[in-house]
């Protein structure tokens, strides 16, 4: 608004914010020159404002700038102001710029509503009479500190005030002059709105600017000299006006007027006072020089101010003129002037001259300890010490007055110091003598003195030892005492006899006087004073006197010994404040003021000043030894207590047991009823100091019942008392929220379970949901007009001190407590009271939300709507309520003025940083908000599409401003601000606001801007002061990571495009990646364990982990496609990994690096084709691996995870030999001592959940269908254990001889401990994850005979035969359950991939070691005979994968133990029956499946319920838009896929299971020669049939079976050689020779054990003499017929080439296995087919 209008000059309130250095103009050069700038307006003070003129009307009618209706307000403001008509709409301007409460569009109905039109000018006059004192009060500020070497800008403030040195007094006091003469404007010269209330208004602002005016003059005079004339000139002006209390208007003044009418006779005071300057009079005078004094030349200006002062005398504000003026005349002319001089000082006395300057004194410091209250401390100071030296001390009155005023000129600084260097004979020293002879018998004053005196630390060891070497003694003696010898003139008496001084006191607590004591005789009218020449320690005295109090506590002389007491108090607390060390002299004083405490609080009329003295001394002893003072005070029983034990927060907080103490009773009883509360202050800052003191847990629980009383009793009340004294009330209010607020700011360590409530937890329950919350709100409520109010009313110059600040203290401490309130608290489905009267809604804007929301009009107190903000911000996020709702009508009013501080150049940077971070939370948690701050409008050109512009009010147009890269390093766009914009900027991208991403990218140079600060060159670690910088650039990663993947690759911005190709060219990645390198070197070699501190460091290197994290998928887009880059990459990552984890163990390292870890894990299995030199990554790895294994810290096991992935990821991208690998050794017992101690955690943690929980869960399990246990699993697929465990198998692959790990299993012994873990896992169904990956490793060990027999030698059948029955035994009802369809993948894990794994197992250990572990083959076999056969049954009905899988399984393990079949069928010969059954039934089954493969589809279908196994699902999910045609086709692929797949498991088992059966039949050679073969040992497998095979199991298998057979195998022979789609292991089609030359040898296999039973089969049958002849004549027939038909075939099928038959390798030695497995030419194949054709020769006979 203001900015559109053209303002072009500075408010004065803006230039005195600069100068307070609360803006963000900070430099001492822009400092410099605001004050050049802006030096006419200070030196011309309120002239600057001129009045009205018919040429300023003139120029502002023809201001064609200015819009009319701003004219026309204009003019009527400067009618109502009498201001010029130019400045009057400047003015205007300014007011709309910073104060005014409503949005632009409203400002035109305001000006044509003349109610609302003359409501904006009073609130216009306001803001016009702020900037004339605002105006002063720059100047007030300069001339504090422009000497000041202390502050900042003191050089700038010099040379300003060397400028306005000459001119500034001459035009400040003719504005004085003007300002009490001026006639009161009236109604009729200023217009109808000159009411008599704003006539009172504009009356109090004339004295508020007069009071200014005098200040800034006795400051300006306390520097530079005055002159006599000028001198003079004051006299009378002062005099005329009457001190203030003669003025112009002073019909006009009232009561409320009264504290600014004395401010202007005080400083009219003590401008004279200071012209006539005593100081240098009083040098002159001890150097015996006084006419080098300016007025001892100037006579006639000497008699002219006689006669004036003569006429003076009539009111106090004279005194201390008159005073001074009798001094310098009686110093200057000792007898000319006498009567004069007498008469002057006489009058002075009268007037209680000192009894003014005290009380002039304390109330221009009861703002605080300023420097005008100083500057005047100093100017009476100079005053006092010359009259005491000038004078004697008798003539001045009573004593105590200048003790008084003493007192109070000795709080300036470093006066204490000056006295303690000055004569003990002259000025304020001779007060000091007298009243130590006059000790201890008038103890008060000396004391009183002695505490003003002390200072620092060097003053308070001076007034300890001044006291601790008293030379007398003094007494009061009404009668002469009979043990005392007295001089002739009675004036010297002496002690004959020794006396103790305080006979009721023993030991430190008394003192005697010895024998012989001389003592001076003073007489008196009481009777006479002894002043006894007696050495001793006065610390001495004044444990005898509290000794004494302690004595008489119960009598009627308590009071009396009260008054003695009380100063002895005040000077112990003094100095234990001032100057710690001299804390242990003190001890036999402070020890004694617990009981002090305890006794004095149980009389009668308890002295409650001197209880709030020993409390407020304690206050200071506990900030040392809190623990010591509260264990003390807990037996005095002065602080609330409980008396029984506090065992929850609901006990404590209904102060149930507790008692409130005898503070409760003095607080109740004596303090509220009087209206004074010095014990109450004291109390709070006494507990304040002791929960500060960080007590240990159960002294901070004993506080418990002081924080409750607090909280219950003071906090909801305290407004409601009476109060004497003003301000009390604020002060008590400020001391709560400081305790309550002190509280919350605790650290704690964490409670335990069932542990008493600590303090912060008491203390935010109760906020949260009893009246004390209440309070805070109530706080919060006041409000900023109410500041404002209080803040107007203050008499204060400066505008820091007095009521207004205490009153902003106090909310801003509500405000954090609120804040941390709603941070701390549990959270809760239940919404607190606290929560609901902070968000529930009110009627036009009165709800509590909008009320904070107007803290931002303050202008003050820069902290005050910063809070507000922050608590907004903590509300917008947890709060379930909208904001912008709240706000109702307001919301855009408020809307602008949040922005026109975030525009502001000159605004405080953390209140810019904390809209925008409010803004930041906005985004995702108020939509209707962040919308309002949006602001985008439709762009009403735009065709087509709905298209957005940023509105004129859109918070972006300031975002864009604040990241333009042109902008970057200007005053008012610091490193905060700018990562605070690019964090809203990222809250829009994160949450998705694509209208306002879609207006940001058709920006100019929006990606350019953005991205600027990821080009620039960072400050090494160490030396960088702004940390901003880096989470501005981790911000910058992030959005730009953002935007790459939720926009569609080919869519991004053309400039974000280049932005990325640059990234590339200028190498940023490599530039990035080597810095992140040196983040972390920095953060290993920095020594602090703060989390707060690498906080930045995290961001950054997070945003990098995702930046690369997100390359891996788009490579192209960030062109990342070069390989070496990627390779360098990854090392950096991997080095910085190293350097974290291997450094000292510090909680902040290890998370960064477990952080890139995981980012390392990324990139090594997205990169792996990169790496060229493995050893480069896995030496790393391994050390890395070597120091985590040393640490025993829980919260690394997931980085331990992370690199056991690592490894395995490597290991596996690269065909590795141990030769390869030098750590090799060292890695590998690394591993296993690993698995060791892991297999005994699990196996103790396991052992630990099932004693916790007795009752078993039922599992429901088909060896299919993995039903999820009630007990959950403590194992996990990517823990340390299991990894390990794979990482183990990995390694022990690499070794082919098997020699490694079999050797440590000597060592280390694993082994054991996993069997043990394994067996317990078993039996009780837990650890899957586990389970399966011992099950691999021992299946890798076992590949070699010597890691066999290792695996062997372990015991590994104990320890899973029997416990393998949980895993499909446990069942409902106690049976076996058949075997079901499963729709997880093959590879998941799962109980049934166990039990399949633990087959294979045993399949491999029976095959290394064969008659070494036969008898555990048949313990096995025999235990699990059942699942067994079932499984070998279970083809018919279920075709799943799975199912398929452990047949495969099962079928193998039979096949090896069908070697030993004589063995098999002595053990267990009926088991040996029913697998010979079930392998033929099994073989017609695979028969007649691959032979219909229709059928099989249709089985998949209708059984299992699935066509597409999961194994074979692709993970690509497909487009939802996909035609219904296309849907078909992919459908039919993937079924016949299906089909495939199964078909492949189908021709595996066939071949395993025809190899198994060949064991079971007669050897050929042997039936056809041996004929003394005993046929009995061998059955008849296959029935004398040769129908074709079914599926129905009534069918018994037959010959058909097997001429079936090798009929399936010709067919698919025949397929591979068209080449048509070949059935597959994969999901894929066989494209390689290799798969293809594979698939047809096992087809050969399959044919040539089909052929090989058949023939044995057939001969077993001839040959068996119970078969008869007619049926053994017909099987020669058929059989003849069948094969001549197959031999034809196979012959076409031998010519064309075919490969070897894989039956040796599986059934022959070892030794034979490579000759039958090389052979490959097709003549090799002809003996089978001869056997074959002799076979049918023999039979056709």
């Amino acid at each position: 608004m203001a900015a559109a209008a053209g303002l072009c000059v500075r408010s004065s309130r803006e230039l005195w914010t600069i100068l307070l250095g609360r803006s963000a103009l900070r430099d001492t050069a822009q400092v410099e020159a605001e004050l050049d700038r802006h030096s006419d307006r200070l030196l011309t003070g309120l002239s600057y404002y001129k009045p009205p003129s018919a040429s300023s009307g003139d120029k502002l009618k023809s201001d064609k700038e200015v819009v009319v209706p701003l004219k026309e307000l204009g003019l009527r403001i400067s009618k109502f102001l009498s201001l010029d008509e130019q400045q009057s709409v400047q003015i205007l301007q300014s007011y709309l710029q910073e104060d005014y409460r409503g949005t632009k569009d409203s400002i035109k109905a305001v000006l044509q509503d003349e109610r609302q039109s003359q409501a904006l000018q009073l609130k216009i006059a306001e803001y016009y009479y702020e900037e004339r004192i605002y105006t002063l009060r720059c100047v007030l500020y300069l001339l504090t500190y422009f000497q000041d070497e202390r502050h900042p800008y003191r050089a700038e403030y010099s040379k300003c005030v060397d400028k306005l040195e000459k001119e500034l007094v001459t035009n400040y006091r003719k504005q004085f002059e003007e300002l009490f003469r001026t006639e009161a404007p009236t109604w009729e010269s200023h217009g109808n709105l000159m009411t008599e209330r704003h006539v009172s208004r504009w009356f109090i602002q004339c004295l508020r600017e007069q009071a200014l005016i005098l200040e800034i003059m006795f400051l300006y005079y306390a520097y530079f000299e005055m002159g006599p004339e000028d001198l003079l000139a004051f006299a009378r002006i002062f005099k005329e006006q009457g001190f203030g209390a003669r003025q112009t208007n002073r019909h006009l003044i009232d009561e409320s007027m009264d504290g600014l009418v004395d401010r202007i006779g005080y400083f009219s005071a003590l401008i004279l006072v200071e012209g006539m300057d005593i100081d240098f009079l009083h040098k002159c005078a001890l150097e015996d020089s006084v006419d080098r004094h300016q007025f001892a030349t100037t006579q006639e200006v000497c008699q002219e101010m006689d006669k004036l002062l003569l006429t003076l005398g009539d009111i106090p504000h004279h005194a201390p003129v008159l005073l001074s003026w009798a001094l310098l005349r009686h110093t200057l002319c000792l007898d000319e002037s006498s009567q004069v001089i007498r008469r002057l000082g006489s009058i002075a006395i009268q007037q209680n001259a000192f009894q003014y300057m005290t009380q002039m004194l304390k109330a221009l410091g009861s703002g605080g300890n300023n420097c005008t209250a100083s500057t005047a401390r100093m100017c009476i100071y100079g005053l006092l010490s010359f009259v005491l030296t000038s004078f004697e001390e008798e003539t001045l009155g009573e004593q105590q007055h200048l003790i008084n005023l003493a007192c109070e000129v000795f709080a300036a600084p470093n006066l204490a110091e000056l006295f303690w260097d000055t004569e003990p004979t002259t000025g304020l020293a001779v007060l000091l003598d007298n009243n130590c002879g006059m000790f201890p018998q008038s103890m008060a004053p000396l004391l009183q003195l002695l505490s003003a005196l002390i200072s620092d630390k060097s003053t308070a060891k001076k007034v300890y030892s001044f006291l601790d070497k008293m030379s007398c003694y003094t007494e009061l003696y009404k009668h002469k005492p009979n043990d005392v010898l007295s001089h002739e003139d009675e004036t010297q008496w002496r002690r004959q006899t020794p006396k103790l001084l305080y006979p009721l006191g023993s030991g430190q607590a008394n003192i005697r006087m010895p024998q012989g004591t001389y003592g001076t005789v003073m007489p008196t009218a009481q009777g006479c004073l002894v002043r006894w020449h007696y050495s001793y320690s006065g610390w001495t005295i004044f444990t005898c006197e509290i000794e004494m109090l302690l004595h008489v506590v119960s009598t009627a002389d308590v009071l009396l010994h009260c008054q003695r007491v009380k100063p002895i108090i005040d000077l112990v607390h003094r100095i234990v404040s001032t100057d710690w060390s001299i804390t242990d002299c003190l001890l036999p004083i402070t020890s004694r003021l617990y009981m002090l405490i305890q006794r004095l609080s149980s009389v009668m009329n308890p002295p409650m000043e001197v209880i709030a003295s020993c409390v407020n001394t304690l206050t200071v002893l506990a900030t040392r030894m809190p623990a010591k003072v509260w264990a003390d005070l807990q037996h005095t029983g002065f602080l609330p207590y409980s008396v029984t034990q506090i065992t929850g927060i609901v006990q404590s907080i209904s102060a149930e047991g507790m008692q409130a103490g005898s503070y409760g009773n003095l607080l109740l009883s004596i303090e509220r009823p009087q209206g004074k509360y010095s014990v109450t202050t004291a109390f709070l800052r006494l507990v304040i100091t002791l929960v500060k003191g960080q007590l240990g847990s159960t002294q901070s629980r004993g506080l418990m019942p002081c924080v409750v009383f607090v909280l219950k009793e003071l906090l909801p009340t305290y407004h409601k008392w009476r109060y004497n004294v003003y301000g009390m009330r604020e002060e008590i209010g400020c001391l709560i929220l400081e305790l309550i607020y002190t509280i919350l700011n605790l650290n704690l360590e964490e409670e335990s379970q069932g542990s008493p409530p600590s303090l912060q937890a008491m203390c935010t329950h109760c906020l949260a949901n009893t009246e004390a919350g209440q309070a805070i709100i109530n706080i919060m409520a006041i409000g900023v007009d109410t500041i404002d109010t209080v803040m107007a009313a203050q008499p204060s110059s400066s505008g820091s001190e007095g009521s207004g600040q205490t009153l902003t203290q106090t909310i801003k401490l509500a405000f954090s407590i609120t804040n941390n309130v709603i941070k701390l608290k549990p959270s809760s489905d239940v919404i607190s009271p606290l929560e609901q009267a902070l968000t529930q809604h009110g009627t036009h804007g009165n709800n509590l939300i909008a009320i904070l929301a107007k803290y931002i009009y303050h202008r003050h107190d820069p902290a005050l709507p910063r809070l507000a903000i922050q608590l907004l911000k903590r509300l917008a996020m947890v709060a379930p309520m909208s904001v912008y709702a709240c706000l109702g009508s307001d919301a855009a009013a408020i809307r602008d003025a949040f922005l026109n501080r975030l525009q502001s150049k000159t605004e405080d940077m953390r209140i810019k940083v904390m809209i925008l971070e409010f803004l930041t939370v906005a985004v995702e948690t108020q939509p209707g908000l962040i919308e309002l701050f949006l602001n985008l409008e439709v762009n009403d050109g735009a065709v087509g599409s709905k298209e957005f512009i940023l509105g004129e009010w859109s918070c972006l147009q300031v975002v864009l401003e604040f990241i333009d890269s042109k902008q970057q390093g200007k005053y008012w766009c610091p490193p905060l601000i700018h990562r605070a914009a690019i964090a809203f900027l990222h809250a829009l991208w994160q949450d998705r606001r694509d209208s306002a991403m879609t207006v940001l990218r058709t920006k100019d140079r929006f990606w350019e801007n953005l991205t600027s600060v990821l080009f620039g060159e960072l400050p090494a670690p160490a030396d960088i002061t702004e940390k901003s910088v880096l989470e501005t650039c981790a911000f910058t990663l992030k959005i730009i990571c953002l935007e790459i993947y939720y926009v569609v690759r080919g869519s991004l911005d053309q400039s974000l495009k280049n932005t990325l190709n640059l990234f590339f060219d200028k190498k940023r990645y490599e530039y990035w990646s080597e810095y992140i390198k040196s983040l972390v070197i920095y953060m290993t070699e920095t020594d602090t364990d703060g989390a707060s501190t690498f906080l930045e460091f995290h961001k950054l290197i997070s945003a990098w982990r995702m930046f690369l994290v997100l390359a891996t998928s788009y490579e192209d887009v960030m062109h990342l496609c070069d390989c070496p880059l990627r390779l360098q990459l990854l090392h950096d990552v991997l080095e910085a990994t190293k350097i974290l984890l291997t450094a000292p163990l510090s909680a902040p390292c290890l998370r960064m690096g477990s952080m890139l870890a995981t980012l390392l894990l990324i990139l090594l299995k997205q990169w792996k084709r990169v790496i060229v030199n493995i050893s480069k990554i896995l030496d790393p790895l391994d050390q890395i691996l070597e120091s985590l294994s040393q640490s025993n810290q829980y919260f690394m096991e997931k980085t331990k995870a992370k690199i056991y992935s690592a490894i395995i990821i490597t290991i596996q991208s690269k065909h590795l030999r141990v030769s390869d690998f030098p750590q090799y050794s060292q890695m590998l017992l690394t591993v296993c001592e690993t698995i060791h101690n892991e297999a005994i955690v699990l196996l103790d943690q396991t052992h630990h959940a099932l004693t916790t929980d007795s009752a078993l869960f039922d599992d429901k399990d088909s060896m299919e269908t993995d039903c999820a246990p009630r007990l959950q699993h403590k194992d996990q697929k990517d823990g340390v254990c299991v990894l390990a465990l794979h990482l183990a198998k990995e390694l022990c692959e690499m070794d082919e001889g098997g020699d490694q790990l079999v050797s440590i299993t000597r060592t280390v012994p694993f082994l054991p401990a996993m069997l043990s873990a394994l067996e317990l896992s078993l039996r009780v169904k837990q650890n899957l994850h586990f389970a399966e990956a011992s099950l691999h490793l021992l299946l890798s060990l076992a590949k070699t005979d010597q890691g066999a027999t290792a695996v062997g030698g372990a015991g590994v059948l104990p320890s899973i035969c029997l416990p393998l029955l949980s895993v499909y035994q446990l069942s409902a009802n106690g049976t076996t359950q058949t075997l079901g369809s499963s729709r997880k993948s093959l590879d998941a894990p799962s109980w049934p991939g166990v039990y399949r794994l633990t087959m294979s197992l045993m399949e491999r250990l029976l095959k290394s070691l064969r008659y070494n572990f036969l008898t555990e083959a048949l313990d096995f076999v025999g235990v699990h005979q059942e699942r067994i056969l079932q499984c070998l049954d279970a083809v018919r009905k279920v075709q799943s994968l799975a199912c398929l899988d452990e047949v495969d399984h099962t079928v193998g393990f039979i096949l090896q133990l069908s070697n030993f079949i004589k063995e098999w069928r002595f053990h267990l010969p009926q088991l040996l029956r029913d697998v010979q059954v079930n392998l033929c039934y099994l073989c017609q089954t695979c028969t007649f499946l691959l032979h219909s493969p229709k059928v099989l589809q249709h089985y998949l279908q209708v059984k299992n319920g699935d066509t597409i196994p999961p194994a074979i699902v692709p993970r690509q999910s497909k487009p939802a838009q996909t035609p219904k045609k296309q849907q078909d086709i992919e459908r039919d692929e993937m079924e016949q896929r299906a089909v495939l797949k199964v078909q492949s498991s189908l021709l595996r088992i066939l071949s395993k299971t025809l190899a198994a059966i060949r064991h079971f039949t007669p050897d050929l050679c042997q039936i056809l020669l041996d004929q003394s073969l005993d046929l009995a040992e061998y059955d008849m497998l296959f029935v004398l049939s040769f129908t074709t095979p079914a599926f129905d199991s009534d069918i018994a298998p037959s010959f058909g079976t097997l001429l079936a057979t090798v009929n399936v195998v010709l067919n698919m022979q025949g397929e591979i050689d068209k080449k048509k789609e070949p059935m597959s292991l994969n999901v894929i089609p066989l494209t390689s020779p290799e798969e293809t030359k594979s698939l047809k040898a096992l087809l050969r296999f399959t044919m040539e054990n089909c052929f090989y039973t058949l023939i044995s089969q057939a001969v077993r049958y001839l040959k068996d003499p119970s078969v008869h002849s007619r049926d053994k004549q017909r099987m020669k027939q058929e059989l003849s017929s069948e094969l001549s038909t197959v031999l034809s075939s196979i012959s076409r099928y031998s010519r064309r080439g075919a490969p070897s038959s894989p039956a040796a390798a599986l059934l022959l030695s070892p030794s034979n296995k490579s000759t039958s497995s090389t052979s490959k030419c097709p003549e090799s194949q002809e003996p089978l087919i001869q056997l074959v054709q002799a076979f049918v020769r023999q039979i056709q006979r």
